[in-house]
């Protein structure tokens, strides 16, 4: 099987424009390579299922690729709500400098209890300075919160965990398994996926990239939140082209009509920490029987493997672990942590993740077996870390009215207007059906099953 192993070479596919994001670390370069893999898996599966005579040609534009691993939407008289948590950011403390994540409650109530504190910027930043960072953060992650120590990259790969992500492949590939695909007339060259229901159970960010990104090419996506689940600062950005419903796993009515989706969903991407989907009763065994002819693809923070196996985590955290954070400060030359301009660990891992979908469905039309994929953003990060700067040219830093469509898009939120897409395949090219909209908005049901 010829699954997707690696990004494709750079002979595959042909780049258009220049530039970089300021960096310690090849981030446009990722950029146009974890896009172009996408590209390549595409030109993969329509030649798989018969829809081209000949491999389509995959063209990147790369200064698209680079603003596409930042905000996509540009909202026309309105302002998105922050991304941030007053509480969340970088502290120094009594040895070093820790990451703490406080953007949903129960992890803001974590950090509080561990600091002994209220939520007060200055309170915290007193607490955090007294506390050594091992142990602060030892002490959060233990009351179900999220924090991340900064480590230098040395120390991360010297690290139990460090060791174990260098081990783990980039992307995991389970199985196999046999598989019967559900044939799709709508189908054509100019698009692929029209037809292909994707359940996505993913959330910020990397794995609603991943759905933004088949949705681009005719996917129809059913986003699953439990009730009253939101994300104020990213929804507009990556719910494009998708239909987003709420439904609480942890009830047996809710249970029962997720694996009604399920069992009528071609791909099946998640986010969950191994055991997670366990614990809902959505075991593998489960799985297989409800949906056996299933794409399956999933990803967690720190791999699959190691101590940290099961942490939850975050882009910014990995940064942090991972010893992207460190670096930058050198290369900044400055006393704080300077992460990525952009949460690129996500951005790539989700396009991974959309091109391991589409590399799984040719090699199920070719073979009718599949293989799941499994991804992290702690591997990513090792992938980043291994990449040489290649760009040249003017820095990237902000979109210019021309990269934005002229079409404007009435999102759930109010008008505004999207990025202009990076990637054609062949006659291909993105678009999508469904403006942005948002979570819970819609009935939990396939639309094109129920219209």
């Amino acid at each position: 099987m010829s699954l997707l192993a690696a990004l494709p070479s750079a002979d595959t596919y042909e780049v258009e424009g220049t530039g970089a994001r300021p960096s310690a670390f090849a981030v446009s370069e990722l950029a146009t390579a974890s896009i172009a893999a996408v590209g390549q898996e595409l030109a993969r599966l329509a030649e798989a299922l018969g829809l081209v005579d000949k491999s389509p040609h995959v063209k990147i534009n790369h200064r698209l690729a680079s603003l596409w691993f930042g905000y996509s939407f540009k909202p026309d008289g309105w302002d998105m709500p922050s991304l941030w948590d007053p509480i969340a950011g970088d502290y120094p403390a009594a040895d070093g400098w820790i990451r703490l994540h406080t953007n949903l409650p129960h992890h803001r109530a974590a950090a509080l209890k561990v600091l002994g504190t209220t939520a007060d910027k200055t309170l915290v930043t007193e607490a955090v300075r007294e506390c050594p960072i091992s142990d602060l953060e030892t002490a959060i992650v233990a009351e179900g919160g999220v924090a991340a120590a900064m480590r230098s990259r040395a120390e991360w790969q010297d690290h139990p965990q460090g060791r174990a992500v260098a081990r783990d492949p980039l992307i995991g590939w389970q199985g196999p398994r046999g598989i019967t695909l559900r044939d799709r007339p709508q189908a054509t060259a100019a698009r692929p996926l029209e037809g292909l229901r994707v359940l996505d159970l993913t959330r910020v960010l990397a794995g609603p990239v991943s759905t933004r990104t088949l949705a681009g090419f005719g996917a129809e996506v059913l986003r699953i939140d439990p009730p009253e689940w939101d994300e104020p600062g990213v929804i507009p950005d990556i719910s494009l082209g998708k239909t987003c419903a709420y439904l609480d796993l942890k009830t047996p009515s809710g249970l029962s009509k997720f694996k009604k989706l399920l069992a009528q969903a071609d791909v099946f991407v998640h986010g969950y920490r191994p055991g997670a989907l366990d614990a809902l009763g959505l075991t593998k065994t489960e799985r297989d029987a409800v949906a056996p002819n299933r794409v399956e693809v999933t990803l967690d923070a720190y791999g699959w493997q190691g101590p940290w196996a099961a942490r939850r985590g975050f882009d910014s955290l990995v940064q942090m672990s991972a010893g992207i954070a460190a670096a930058g400060r050198e290369w900044a030359k400055t006393e704080k942590p300077t992460p990525l301009p952009v949460q690129a660990l996500d951005h790539a891992t989700g396009y991974l993740m959309a091109a391991a979908v589409l590399s799984a469905l040719a090699e199920a039309a070719a073979h009718n077996a599949v293989m799941d994929a499994r991804l992290s953003l702690a591997r990513t990060a090792e992938l980043l870390a291994s990449l040489a700067k290649t760009s040249t040219g003017e820095d990237i830093t902000t979109a210019k009215d021309s990269d934005y469509s002229k079409t404007p898009e009435a999102s759930g939120w109010g008008p505004g207007h999207r990025l202009k897409p990076a990637l054609t395949v062949g006659g291909a090219e993105m678009r999508w059906s469904l403006p942005a909209s948002k979570t819970g908005s819609s009935n939990a049901a396939w639309p094109s099953l129920n219209p």
